[in-house]
């Protein structure tokens, strides 16, 4: 065996071990959403949740990011349709990072640092492709073609912008109505 078939071996196994790991978190957190598996609250406790951080309608955002998250991590797990996989797990965990952005980067303080790492391994999984040793290439990378990578992620950032753009506009109106009736209340207490 010369050398470089041996890199090409380890570099293989590094995918499947980084497509295992990250596919098999994904895919945990997305079961939680979806079927209250592992601690997690299901689509109604989930669609509660959503819709107090601002993504509406909470049932329906919670099914869509626990899709994300669930199929795009089982695929990613299996190597399957590799820049699709990919590109949906790295949009939810975009989606989650716009919630933990206010707590700075730290998880430990709530921050991003989390779905960051999942949603940046999730991409360069994307970009990279799932290696030999994964469904796609077994089946000849009928759902891993070059054009795919930056198609699949030019779809999945435009959705996400919209996503997370319609929830930040939500907030925004929130906190002006929220501003706009303390202003009431002080006025009708110190007013006339």
């Amino acid at each position: 065996m010369t050398s470089h078939t041996s890199s090409y071996d380890r570099r293989d196994l590094g995918l499947l071990l980084l497509r295992l790991g990250t596919g098999g978190v994904l895919a945990a957190h997305g079961a939680q959403k979806l079927l209250g598996w592992f601690g997690g609250h299901g689509i109604e406790g989930t669609g509660q949740f959503m819709e107090s951080v601002g993504y509406s309608p909470g049932k329906a955002s919670a099914t869509a990011a626990g899709l994300a998250e669930a199929g795009g991590g089982t695929l990613l797990a299996l190597g399957l349709a590799t820049p699709a996989a990919g590109a949906a797990a790295a949009g939810a965990m975009a989606g989650a990072s716009t919630v933990h952005t206010p707590n700075g980067f730290f998880n430990a303080e709530g921050g991003f640092e989390y779905a960051a790492t999942l949603g940046l391994a999730a991409t360069g999984l994307a970009i990279t492709g799932p290696g030999r040793l994964s469904l796609d290439h077994a089946i000849g990378h009928v759902f891993d073609r070059g054009w795919m990578v930056p198609t699949a992620l030019a779809v999945t950032a435009a959705a996400t912008a919209v996503v997370v753009g319609a929830r930040n506009r939500r907030l925004q109106e929130k906190e002006r109505e929220e501003q706009a009736e303390q202003f009431d209340a002080q006025e009708a207490l110190f007013g006339e």
